[in-house]
């Protein structure tokens, strides 16, 4: 294809056309179907070559080379033909394909993919163009193909303004960040249980890639990734990433990290490294929380996620984890259960307080990094404000958060001093002590001077209710000392 960065738009412009497309959201589910049939295509031809006896689990009619590609012969399918054999015989083979526990991942993976896909397009005329302009992507030569994984990030990018799918992306800029501070090693495996797209898990490769010298580091290499996902559309999004990232076998799982009582996880369960941005405001079955211990059942979904990775995380294991403002100042008894387990079986050395509209279309909610280790029980932990960058009132699809804008906090991440700006603080050391006396609110290091922000409904609701319910926990803890105090068991009687 002479023309890659006209690829998403070439596509976009046909199918605008076409009336079974309704936003971007369907438009891009539309093309990561096609775009893993394409790309698993390219693979298969490469263990065609390298494997002895290789047999496809794609029967051969609906494999992409036999179907898909235009040999410009007068056999192409295309119109109503195309339309009844990708409708009615393509997606219920590959929705059916016949798996059990001894067939490889990297066969599994199709059905996987396949199980909630859907077919949008109603013009098997304008379905053919697409095709075509999938199909002209030579995978096999090495630089289209790299230059291809950097379009794929631009179509990813694109989930951010695409409805509730951006909430499957997290800027480059910062699971990047977070993979450099976390030093990745030869032999050791990440996780990240909630990976969307797969962001965290291709920063990670990208990072190790560097230390990769010998066959046996390219193997180690090969399989130091571990993902799950929940929701159909991202994990397909994120098995075709890993395919483009030449991870033949990704160990990547469509399921639901919170569906397992996590007392039962044992050592083969735990990770060398965990990097994620669990989901924060969204909602489980009511029944989700029973596999957690009591004090630990919150019914916020970012806690939840924080105990499993405590729970999953290995002896002298790393972790940097993204978690929303609530999680910092939240004083409710899950939340402190939780802060509480943190500092005393972890060590939570670093917090970087992330500017707002990092996120931004997705959501304007302000986040956090938490860098911590499971070596030690906590003594001390640094805050560090990271400010807006000059220049910037705000970030935004046209202006996003780029690598360069975490320079000040790599800089005094190396060299490490308390900073404070015209009487408020930017970095800050604080004892183990000084959190547990301040009923574990880490709401430190903030931002004082800026300018509140008109936040869309839902998230202003939920924001006003995380602070009601610290509020809340705050006078039943204060109301229990006086009471406790003055010798009084029921204060009502």
């Amino acid at each position: 294809m002479s023309n890659l960065s006209s690829f998403v738009k070439q596509i976009r412009d046909v199918m605008r056309n076409d009336a079974g497309i309704n936003g971007d959201a369907q438009r891009i589910e539309q093309i990561a179907w096609m775009l893993f049939l394409k790309v698993y295509d390219a693979k298969e031809q490469d263990w065609d070559i390298n494997e002895d006896n290789y047999q496809s689990i794609i029967p051969e009619k609906f494999r992409w080379c036999n179907w898909a590609h235009d040999d410009r012969s007068k056999d192409v399918m295309t119109g109503d033909t195309l339309l009844n054999f990708v409708n009615n015989e393509l997606f219920p083979s590959l929705k059916n394909l016949p798996i059990d526990m001894d067939t490889p991942i990297k066969k599994s993976i199709v059905k996987t993919t396949f199980e909630d896909a859907n077919q949008y397009m109603k013009d098997g005329v304008l379905l053919r163009q697409v095709i075509n302009i999938i199909d002209s992507l030579d995978l096999g030569d090495y630089e289209e193909s790299h230059a291809f994984g950097e379009i794929y990030e631009s179509i990813l990018k694109e989930l951010q303004s695409a409805g509730s799918s951006g909430e499957f992306y997290t800027p480059r800029a910062v699971t990047d960040f977070m993979a450099q501070m976390i030093k990745p090693q030869i032999g050791e495996q990440v996780a990240d249980f909630a990976c969307g797209t797969g962001g965290f898990l291709t920063s990670w490769l990208k990072e190790l890639s560097k230390q990769v010298k010998t066959t046996e580091d390219q193997e180690l290499f090969n399989n130091s990734i571990y993902g799950i996902e929940k929701k159909q559309f991202p994990y397909m999004l994120c098995i075709t990433n890993m395919l483009l990232h030449d991870i033949d076998l990704p160990k990547v799982y469509h399921a639901n990290s919170l569906l397992k009582d996590v007392l039962d996880y044992t050592d083969d369960d735990k990770f060398d490294v965990i990097l994620m941005n669990p989901p924060y405001g969204g909602s489980e079955k009511s029944e989700v929380k029973n596999h957690f211990p009591d004090d630990l059942a919150s019914s916020e979904t970012a806690d939840l996620f924080m105990s499993v990775i405590m729970y999953r995380l290995k002896k002298n294991g790393r972790a940097a984890v993204i978690l929303p403002d609530g999680f910092l100042f939240g004083t409710d008894n899950a939340k402190v259960a939780i802060k509480t387990k943190l500092l005393r079986e972890f060590n939570l050395h670093t917090v970087i307080r992330m500017p707002h509209s990092v996120f931004a279309p997705y959501t304007s909610i302000t986040t956090n990094i938490l860098f911590f280790d499971n070596t030690k029980p906590t003594e001390d932990v640094w805050f560090y404000r990271l400010d807006m960058p000059e220049g910037y009132k705000n970030f935004s699809k046209t202006k996003p958060m780029k690598l360069e804008h975490f320079e000040p906090a790599i800089k005094w991440w190396n060299n490490r001093e308390e900073i404070t700006i015209e009487g408020f603080d930017k970095a800050k050391k604080y004892t183990a002590k000084d959190i547990a006396e301040r009923n574990y609110n880490i709401d430190l290091c903030g931002y004082p001077h800026e300018e509140e922000e008109i936040l869309p409904p839902d998230e202003l609701i939920r924001q006003y209710q995380e602070k009601r319910a610290s509020l809340n926990a705050d006078i039943d803890r204060i109301l229990a000392e006086i009471t406790s105090i003055l010798g009084i068991d029921n204060l009502e009687e």
